[in-house]
C-alpha cells in the first residue's frame, strides 16, 4: 500500500479533540470510499481546553457508581464530533478499517467463494478465478455443509459468523464438508487460506467489432494498472472505441482517478485540483502518451456515480475529451484523509474540496444538519430542468464552446431518462428479499449446461412458462402482483434472471454480457459511437 506523509498531530491521548486539529494538516488525498494509511495519530500533549475530554473520562472511570465500557465511551466521543463535520468524515473501527482497505486494495486473506444462503444453506455461486477454493477443487452449486467442526446447513446462521469460520491467516488449512450434486460428499475438501486478489474492473470485453467495454467497479490500489492492460489488450482486438461504464462507482483512492484519466491523454494536462481552508491550491497532471488517447469515448454515469468517478468524468468533459451518458452523477466533490490510531481504529477526515480543470465543484450543497442534504435526483421527471437543478451553481464553457455546470454533480451531454419500472416498489422489494436469486438459485442450477457461453448469450432467453412460474413463486411468498403489474415489470425481471443464470454458469462476464444486451445507457453509447446493432 502507498504510504501518505507521515506527520505528528497535536492530540489530546486518542480522543475525538484531535479530529478538530487534523483539519489543519493533509497532503496525500483520497475519497469517502477508501483513504489510504499512512498518517499516524501520535499523543504529543494537550493545549486549550482539551484536557477537559481526559479529565471527563478519567473522572468516569475512576468514580462513576457503575463500571463503564470507556472504550465505548470514546468511540461515542469520536463519533458525535465527526456527525457535525460533513457527510463524508468518518471513525472506522478496527474491524471496519481493516474491511474498507481490504476492498480498496482489493486483497484478504481468505478462500475465495461467493455464497448464497438459499433455505438455509449455503449454496457456492462463485469462485475467484485462480483461488484456494477453486484451486482445491470446490465448483459452483456445491453447497456447504460443515465448515471446520461447525454445522453450517439448516441452521439459521449470519454471515459475519460464516466470515469468521472462513477467513484466517495465510497458510492456515480449513475443511469443508460439501453437497454434490444432490449426494453429501464423505471426505471433505481442505483448502488453505491465501491471499486473494479481486480486480476492481467487473468485465472487460468487445461489446461490438472496434468498440471495447470496460467496467470499473471502484478506485482501488491496482485500477490504473489494471484499466492500461485492458486498453492494451482491447486494441490488440481491434478497439478504436471505447465504453467506459463507471455506473454506481462510488469511489476509491484519488490518484487512482489521475492515472486512469491519464490513459485518456496524449500531453501533459490538468485533471483535477484542491483546495481547502487550511490547503493551499494544489494542481494533479496527467502523465504523457495515454493508451487511448485518440479513440472515440463514452463514459456511462448515474447517481451513484461518486468522487474518483466524478473526477474522471468531469476532466474528460472540460477537455472535450469524450462524451458524458446517463444521469447526473452524486456530488461528491470533497477528498479525505485517512489517520490511523494505535488500536487500528482510523478516522477519514475531510481536508479539502476538489474542482475540475475548468474550476468547477461538483459538490452537492448539504446543511449545517447534513443529513438534509439536498438530493436533486428527486427533483426532475424524465428530462432534466436545468435551470432549477443548476440554480445553486454556475455555469462553465469548455474550449468547443459546450455549456457544463458546477455544485451538483456531473451533468451528462446525453441523458438517459430513469426506468420508472426499475423504481416501482414492488420491483425495490425483489431486490430486497432476493426473490430473483432465490428462483435462479432453486430452478436453474440443477445441473451445468450442456451449450457454450457464446450460444448462450445468443439465444437464450427466458421462456413464457418460465416467467410465470417466476410470478408464481412470488405470489406464493404473499406478494401481491396484478397481471398489469406482471407485464409492465417483464423486461427488467426477465434481464435480471437470464443475467444471473448466465453467471451461475459461466461467470462474471457473461453477467454483464447479458445485462447489456438491453441495456438503454449501452445502447445510448453505441448509437454515440455509431455503432450498428449486432
Amino acid at each position: 500500500m502507498q504510504k501518505g506523509t507521515k506527520r505528528n498531530l497535536f492530540v489530546a491521548a486518542t480522543y475525538a479533540a484531535v479530529l478538530l486539529l487534523g483539519i489543519l494538516l493533509g497532503q496525500n488525498y483520497v475519497d469517502e470510499q477508501g483513504s489510504k494509511p499512512g498518517n499516524s495519530l501520535v499523543p504529543i500533549g494537550l493545549s486549550n481546553n482539551t484536557w477537559k475530554i481526559q479529565q471527563l473520562l478519567d473522572l468516569v472511570t475512576d468514580s462513576y457508581v457503575d463500571s463503564v465500557n470507556v472504550d465505548s465511551i470514546q468511540n461515542g466521543a469520536i463519533n458525535h464530533i465527526i456527525s457535525h463535520l460533513d457527510p463524508y468524515s468518518s471513525y472506522l473501527v478496527p474491524n471496519e478499517s481493516l474491511r474498507q482497505t481490504e476492498i480498496l486494495e482489493g486483497t484478504f486473506e481468505g478462500i475465495g467463494m461467493e455464497y448464497f444462503n438459499l433455505n438455509d444453506t449455503l449454496m457456492i455461486v462463485s469462485l475467484i478465478s485462480g483461488g484456494p477454493a477453486e484451486k482445491s477443487g470446490f465448483r459452483v452449486g456445491d453447497k456447504l455443509l460443515r465448515i471446520g467442526n461447525k454445522t453450517v446447513a439448516g441452521v439459521n446462521i449470519s454471515r459475519e459468523s460464516v466470515e469468521k469460520l472462513i477467513r484466517g491467516r495465510r497458510g492456515t488449512s480449513l475443511s469443508i464438508h460439501i453437497k454434490r450434486d444432490r449426494e453429501d460428499l464423505e471426505t471433505p475438501i481442505k483448502v488453505v487460506r491465501d491471499q486473494v486478489t479481486v480486480s476492481s474492473l467487473d468485465v472487460v470485453y468487445m461489446i461490438r467489432p472496434g468498440v471495447g467495454y470496460v467496467k470499473v467497479r471502484r478506485f482501488g490500489m491496482n485500477t490504473g494498472d489494471e484499466f492500461r492492460q485492458a486498453v492494451v489488450e482491447l486494441k490488440k482486438q481491434g478497439a478504436n472505441k471505447l465504453v467506459l461504464d463507471l455506473r454506481d462507482n462510488g469511489g476509491g483512492y484519488f490518484h487512482m482517478a489521475i492515472k486512469l484519466a491519464s490513459e485518456f491523454f496524449s500531453d501533459r494536462r490538468l485533471v483535477v485540483y484542491t483546495e481547502g481552508a487550511h490547503e493551499s491550491r494544489q494542481e494533479y497532471f496527467s502523465d504523457e502518451g495515454g493508451n487511448f488517447s485518440t479513440g472515440a469515448l463514452a463514459i456511462l454515469i448515474n447517481e451513484n456515480t461518486a468522487s474518483a468517478s466524478e473526477i474522471v468524468a468531469g476532466a474528460i468533459q472540460d477537455w472535450d475529451r469524450g462524451t458524458i451518458i446517463g444521469r447526473r452523477s452524486y456530488g461528491k466533490g470533497i477528498v479525505q484523509e485517512q489517520y490511523d490510531f494505535s488500536d487500528g481504529s482510523t478516522v477519514n477526515l475531510s481536508i479539502a474540496r476538489y474542482f475540475t480543470p475548468l474550476g468547477r465543484s461538483i459538490q452537492k450543497k448539504y446543511t449545517a444538519n447534513w443529513s438534509n442534504m439536498v438530493d436533486f435526483n428527486n427533483m426532475y421527471e424524465g428530462l432534466w430542468a436545468l435551470d432549477t437543478l443548476y440554480a445553486h451553481g454556475k455555469t462553465f464553457k469548455t474550449r468547443a464552446g459546450k455549456p457544463v455546470y458546477s455544485g451538483g454533480g456531473i451533468m451528462p451531454d446525453v441523458i438517459v431518462p430513469q426506468d420508472s419500472n426499475a423504481l416501482n416498489l414492488f420491483y425495490q422489494d425483489l431486490i430486497q428479499y432476493s426473490f430473483i436469486e432465490q428462483f435462479v438459485y432453486t430452478r436453474f442450477t440443477k445441473k451445468l449446461p450442456a451449450y457454450s457461453i457464446d450460444n448462450f448469450l445468443q439465444g437464450y432467453h427466458l421462456t413464457d412458462n418460465e416467467y410465470n412460474r417466476f410470478i408464481g413463486f412470488v405470489r406464493g411468498e404473499g406478494f401481491v402482483i396484478s397481471d398489469r403489474k406482471k407485464n409492465d415489470l417483464r423486461k427488467v425481471i426477465e434481464s435480471d434472471i437470464e443475467a444471473l443464470v448466465g453467471r451461475f454458469y459461466f461467470g462474471r462476464e457473461a453477467y454483464f454480457k447479458v445485462k447489456n444486451r438491453s441495456d438503454p445507457f449501452v445502447r445510448q453509447a453505441l448509437e454515440f459511437l455509431e455503432v450498428p446493432p449486432s
